[in-house]
């Protein structure tokens, strides 16, 4: 008996791994974070599953449910939204399964960041403009943040940030940024990335409040970031004709000789 920790991605059913997909379909025992997991990806469940919304649970009522599959010998197809690497709840999960001597695996799933870019049909890494990406958040309810984990801390590094689970809080998101990246700095809003009712909205630091219309909603992603916004960046050297490189041999004495490995 394993316990699949399965990233169901950012909300489109398609958006799923093959492994993904293939492990619910094996899986008589499948619990799913109803709130964000998208119920057509319960299709894929065999027939007769035992299906599980785990969104009205608390975590000694998930582990109830796991246990009781594993006295049973059923594997579990555990779904969690976007990717299970960051704000997932998977940790501490884990954690008691360890404690129980219950087999789990982990299989990746379609990141929200990913899917938000993917809208703003945009690279966030552009050759010397940004070369680092920051996930992260504001303090909330469930988690606060460490100490020195701030978005001044993070905005003064000049970085393309993808701000989660802080729509909300949007003024002071704005208000916090605007000194390091200035006024004029691209940002964006994806909200409810992949989904039928994906809105997106672009603007700039300074717009950005009057251009969101006053919605805020939840499910949503802010980027901010130069690379968001210019067509001024260099071209990498990867795919550059004199650039020598291991499958492309260039000039009289290249580093790596056709057929050298």
């Amino acid at each position: 008996m394993t316990v699949h920790f399965i990233g169901a991605g950012p909300g489109a059913a398609d958006l799923i791994t093959l492994r993904g997909r293939d492990l619910i379909a094996a899986c008589p025992v499948c619990l799913y974070a109803g709130s964000l997991v998208p119920e057509a990806l319960l299709d894929h469940c065999p027939p007769g599953a035992r299906i599980v919304n785990t969104a009205p649970l608390s975590l000694d009522e998930i582990i109830a449910e796991i246990k009781t599959a594993h006295a049973a010998g059923q594997d579990v197809a555990r779904l969690h939204s976007g990717d299970l690497s960051v704000w997932s709840a998977m940790g501490e999960q884990l954690r008691r399964l360890r404690a129980e001597g219950i087999p789990f695996d982990v299989t990746p799933g379609v990141p929200a960041f990913a899917a938000a870019a993917a809208a703003l049909e945009s690279e966030l890494t552009l050759p010397g403009v940004a070369q680092s990406l920051v996930l992260t958040r504001t303090s909330g309810r469930a988690s606060a943040m460490p100490e020195g984990e701030t978005l001044e801390n993070f905005a003064a590094t000049g970085a393309t940030l993808a701000v989660h689970l802080s729509v909300h809080v949007l003024e002071d998101v704005i208000a916090r940024l605007t000194p390091h990246y200035g006024a004029n700095c691209p940002v964006a809003i994806v909200w409810r990335a992949t989904w039928p009712d994906q809105r997106v909205v672009r603007a700039t630091l300074a717009t950005l409040e009057d251009a969101t219309g006053g919605e805020r909603g939840r499910t949503a992603l802010i980027l901010v970031g130069p690379a968001l916004g210019t067509e001024d960046f260099d071209e990498s050297c990867l795919y550059a004709g004199d650039y020598d490189r291991r499958y492309r041999p260039v000039g009289t004495n290249p580093r790596f000789p056709e057929g050298q490995e």
